[in-house]
């Protein structure tokens, strides 16, 4: 099983999250931008893809198989999937780091966006793999966090996000598009970024804002 690559590839060259937040605010979709100290680790990070998600909480003891759940989940990662991790706890660890984001980079994993922390922040940067987190910390998850469900309905920095769903991360934050309206969203989409392009164009000549936006419609 893969997701479709070409796609994904359209979608994360062409849109941007803001565009994307817009249509889904037109369609009654409010809440779907997640919450915006969830940041890119290095500049001009950018991912589209499918939403691979987990849960992890809070221990207080080494579990007996640590990293149980989490590497069931990236060792099942398709092409075109983005890890999605919500983390449950206000614990000083970090949930991901370099070699993760080898593997789930090797397994053909698109990114990863995390509602938690990460660590290695200089290797991703390095490897320019998209990893977007709430901030940093050096210390490991073991002992200390534990994946406890993989690939179900989970809420990420205010959005309910569903494994499947179709996620646009790049430096102006994370949108979650879900699946009942997707088609509808990615092809209006477009259609906006064509009409912004027009717009752009007219205001570098100096066009008077507020006649421009009335007679387009977009802003």
């Amino acid at each position: 099983m893969s997701y479709d690559a070409a796609y994904l590839d359209r979608i994360a060259e062409h849109l941007y999250s803001s565009v994307l937040a817009d249509i889904l605010d037109d369609h009654g979709y409010r809440q779907q931008v997640l919450d915006h100290e969830v940041r890119p680790l290095y500049n001009g990070a950018k991912v589209a893809g499918r939403a691979a998600t987990m849960l992890a909480v809070e221990v207080s003891k080494l579990p007996d198989n640590p990293y149980e759940q989490l590497m069931e989940l990236l060792d099942g990662i398709v092409p075109g999937e983005v890890v999605v991790g919500a983390v449950q706890s206000r614990a000083n660890a970090a949930i991901w780091g370099e070699l993760l984001s080898t593997h789930t980079r090797a397994k053909g994993g698109r990114g990863v966006v995390l509602d938690g922390l990460s660590r290695d922040s200089w290797g991703i940067a390095e490897m320019k793999f998209p990893v977007f987190a709430r901030g940093l910390s050096p210390a490991d998850s073991k002992g200390r966090l534990e994946v406890i469900a993989i690939r179900g309905t989970i809420p990420v920095a205010g959005v309910s996000v569903s494994n499947g769903d179709l996620l646009l991360a790049d430096e102006d934050g994370v949108v979650v598009v879900p699946r009942d309206v997707e088609d509808e969203v990615i092809r209006l989409a477009f259609e906006k970024v064509s009409g912004e392009d027009v717009m752009r164009d007219i205001l570098r000549k100096g066009a008077n804002l507020r006649a421009v936006f009335k007679e387009h419609g977009i802003l």
